[in-house]
Order: structure tokens, then sequence, then C-alpha cells
């Protein structure tokens, strides 16, 4: 009998959501991604106390500049080692710290860049992840424009997803477990999947897209149960913690695609940058959860940089 996961692939791209590469190898995802919180859950590992410890030796013998560097050199490493495991997408994180630096962020996603070609990665295989504020949506907008992937996360909204499309974002990551949270912490437990307002989210969004030919890629993360995945099944990708993974993979539950509407000739309606702080300012939910995502990932960073510092 098939298992639940090869029905899910049936209709949606799997991707592994974590950098452990034994859990790369197990389940052979299409795509990966790479960031200073997944990197820190490995770091006990002995492949990774290895890598964290040639960087900490480099670091100290002024190989790298600062922290900072050597934790995006760390990040590479990672990234460069997936890529060989899978045939499709790394996405690898600009420093969180940048969130709201539009000509920073497109800098450092220069160098993350130059660090992958130093290990013989191509460009084409790595999607720069920038935070969905309107400075890294207009980062994505920049580099989409040279010629370089992005993939938009810490998604939270309708309004985050229309300013990605019009910046022809390769990619968007709408988070499904974090707006769940947010819902659950206010006594707004969800019944079911069908009614969670975290998989209706990204389920309005992909049917956005769809509706108007947006051809940015959207990627359902951010889980907390299997039922929200199978709720996303026909989403274009889902990104999944091995545990889930391992939860599909030994399950036989029945997987059926949400519908896709017919598509209008009506384009999108343009958002500028008023309007877009207008409507995430209206979005209690969507503020909250940008600000602590962000929040969250300065401080792994900063964790991992307290950790290769020694």
């Amino acid at each position: 009998m098939t298992h639940t996961l090869d029905h899910l692939r049936a209709y949606s791209v799997v991707v592994a959501d974590t950098a452990d590469i034994e859990a790369i190898e197990t389940y052979q995802p299409i795509d990966a991604t790479t960031n200073p919180s997944l990197v820190l859950k490995q770091a006990q590992t002995k492949a990774v106390q290895s890598l964290i410890g040639e960087t900490r030796a480099a670091l100290k013998t002024g190989h790298f500049p600062s922290a900072q560097d050597a934790a995006r050199h760390l990040s590479v490493r990672f990234g460069a080692d997936i890529a060989k495991r899978i045939p499709g997408f790394v996405s690898t994180e600009v420093d969180a710290r940048l969130s709201f630096d539009t000509e920073a962020s497109v800098d450092e996603a220069h160098r993350i860049l130059e660090a992958y070609d130093t290990l013989g990665v191509n460009q084409s295989r790595i999607l720069i992840k920038l935070a969905s504020t309107w400075e890294g949506i207009e980062a994505a907008r920049i580099l989409e424009a040279r010629g370089i992937g992005c993939n938009l996360t810490l998604l939270f909204s309708e309004t985050q997803a229309i300013a990605a499309a019009h910046a022809h974002a390769t990619l968007i990551s709408p988070f499904v477990g974090r707006i769940y949270d947010w819902y659950v912490a206010r006594g707004e437990t969800p019944a079911s999947a069908d009614s969670d307002p975290g998989v209706l989210s990204v389920q309005r969004i992909h049917r956005l897209y769809k509706h108007h030919g947006i051809q940015t890629i959207v990627m359902g993360a951010s889980f907390r149960t299997a039922e929200q995945v199978l709720a996303l099944a026909g989403c274009d990708r889902l990104t999944i913690s091995p545990q889930i993974l391992e939860e599909l993979a030994q399950s036989h539950a029945p997987c059926h695609p949400i519908e896709t509407p017919a598509r209008t000739d009506q384009p999108l309606p343009e958002i500028n940058r008023n309007q877009f702080l207008l409507a995430l300012a209206a979005n209690p939910m969507a503020t909250e959860k940008l600000a602590d995502g962000i929040t969250r990932f300065i401080n792994d960073q900063r964790t991992l940089e307290s950790l290769l510092l020694g």
C-alpha cells in the first residue's frame, strides 16, 4: 500500500525543513534550506562539531574579519554539503539584522553567492532567503532583476504575498504553524485543519496566485502537525520537518489536493510602500509574528556567532 508521503509527492514538491544531512538523505527532498536556527539544532552532532571547530579556529587566526563572516561561511558550508545531496534549490538566509536595510541585504546576498562560488556551487542552485519586510521585498526585487533567485520568508499575510509577487520573487514561504500558534495563544484553537487560520491563509495565497497567473512558487512552511501538511496538498512546495516527514512516511491517511481556481486576465493589483505598511499595521497577527520571527533569527544568529567566538 502506498504511503501518505508518496501520495503527497504526487501533488506537491517536498522540501526538508532541516540542516540534518542524514534526514535529507533519508527523505530525499527536492529542495532544502539552511539558517542559523537550523545550524544550531545540529550543533551537537559529530560532523557539525568538527565544522564548527574548523570555523572557530579560522576565525581566531584572522582568516575571517568577524564572527558574522565566520557564521556566513559556516552556513554556506552547510548549504554546499546539502546541495550535493538534492537536485533542487538550497535556500540560504541573509542575516536577519539586515531585515530593514535593502542595500545591506543586497550586498550580503552577493557575499553569500561569492562564498558558494568558491565551493563550486552555481548561483542557480541558491535562493537568497529574506524576511518579508518592505525592505526585504525590495531587496528581492533588485536581486531578481539581476537574475538572483529569492525566497521571501516570515510571510503571514496576503499583503506581503502581493508585494512579493510584484517583486517577481522566485519563491515565498508563508508560515502555517506560527499563525496557528498566535491564535492558540489567544484561546482560539481550531477544531481541525479545515478551520486552521494558518492553513486557510496559505490556501488563500495559493489561490490568489493561481487565479492571477503569478509564477512565484508558494511553499507552505512552519507546520505543527501532519494534518496541516495534508490540508495543503497541491500547494507548489511544502517544507516539512523530519518528524512530520517520518509520520507521513508511516501513514496511509488519504491525501487530496486543494482546488485551484480558474485563471483571470485581470492583473494582481499593485501595492506601494504606504499601502503595505498600513495593511500590515492593521493586521496584529502578521505584525507580531513578523517582528517575533526576525527577533528569533537575530537571537540565533548571535548565539551562533558566540559559539564560533568560543
